[in-house]
């Protein structure tokens, strides 16, 4: 009895979690397409709302091709360490006060973890697939998940102070007086910006550039293996679109519309960060790849590690109201410091 409601649990997280992530893709492209002024998919079901499935179909029935010169068995595990670590993280996210898997005391630290972890599958498929575009697109890959993670673990310690735990339940619950974005606003931001990089998302999609990899670390996958990097790196998305929900945004809770329940107010704040990520493919140009690892080692990195000094000394010495008030003070004289540079033609 006991196996079998931790199989029906599991079942629970992954059946709806592979269902919005095929609904995520047509969502990107209804939303594209409507961005860019031109019909997405429109065909199959209703609105194209079944485009996903078909597509997911055939992908499943066509043949796996195997390269003649490949490692052959870490071709075939390279796309299921991606699919599977896409889908582990989801065991310690609470959508609601009572339903999440296993509320781990060191949930943050779980998912640090896992998010580490997540390098190896790109880095493998590129080794294996004995490519020279595949290796230089998992190079390229691990250098910015590294650099980015950096960044993304200094902005967590910041919650981690604000909140006192390392339990996701305990940081939602945290915000119940004030959501973390508010006092946090930079690392807010900051936090949004390396999730892009550390996903491989536009404008940091420099692993998969068609231009001068032709589709990077997956470029000798079809059908199925490259349907299951697919699904890791949308699920991915959504995992992250989630845990910004949760360390920023108060998770479930919903301070001005209280009688929704709190599964629905997480899914809306989750479906917002799933629309930014895709509204910023259609907006901005991509980066070069020494830009990006300028942006992360250069100004992501020591402006997070100063902040976390920062946090800890207003926490240490005054009180939350406190902090509140220095850091809109800070933000003010950046803007007017820009503007006053902006006026008098130095930039």
């Amino acid at each position: 009895m006991f196996y079998f409601e931790n199989i029906l649990k599991v079942l629970v997280i992954i059946v709806p979690l592979l269902v919005s992530v095929a609904l995520f893709t047509v969502a990107e492209r209804k939303i594209l397409s409507s961005i860019q002024r031109r019909r997405g998919p429109n065909v199959i079901g209703i609105f194209g709302l079944l485009q996903a499935f078909a597509d997911g179909l055939k992908l499943l029935v066509k043949e796996t091709i195997l390269p003649s010169s490949a490692n052959k068995a870490l071709f075939i595990l390279a796309p299921l360490v991606t699919f599977f670590l896409s889908l582990i993280g989801w065991a310690v996210i609470p959508v609601n006060e009572a339903s999440v898997f296993s509320d781990l005391n060191v949930g943050i630290l779980y998912l640090f973890a896992i998010s580490s972890l997540g390098v190896y599958g790109i880095i493998i498929s590129g080794w294996a697939s004995n490519s020279k575009y595949a290796f230089l697109g998992a190079l390229r890959s691990a250098a910015q998940m590294v650099s980015y993670e950096i960044s993304i673990g200094f902005i967590i310690i910041n919650v981690i102070l604000c909140s006192g735990s390392l339990n996701l339940s305990a940081v939602v619950l945290s915000q119940k007086s004030i959501w973390f974005c508010i006092p946090l606003l930079p690392m807010f931001i900051l936090f949004f910006v390396s999730c892009l990089a550390e996903t491989n998302r536009h404008p940091f999609d420099l692993p998969e550039a068609e231009a001068e990899l032709v589709s990077g670390y997956n470029v000798e996958y079809s059908a199925i293996g490259f349907a299951l990097f697919f699904l890791g790196e949308y699920g991915n998305i959504i995992l992250i679109s989630s845990i910004t929900v949760l360390l920023f945004i108060g998770g479930w809770l919903f301070p001005f519309f209280s009688t929704l329940s709190g599964s629905l107010c997480f899914s809306i704040k989750t479906f917002f960060f799933i629309a930014l990520f895709i509204w910023v493919r259609a907006a901005f140009p991509r980066y070069r790849y020494d830009q990006l690892m300028r942006l992360g080692w250069k100004v992501f990195l020591p402006f997070s590690i100063s902040w976390v000094i920062f946090t800890a000394s207003i926490l240490s010495c005054f009180n939350w109201y406190i902090l509140c008030f220095w850091i809109f003070l800070i933000l003010y004289l950046l803007v007017l410091i820009c503007f006053l540079l902006v006026s008098l033609g130095f930039y």
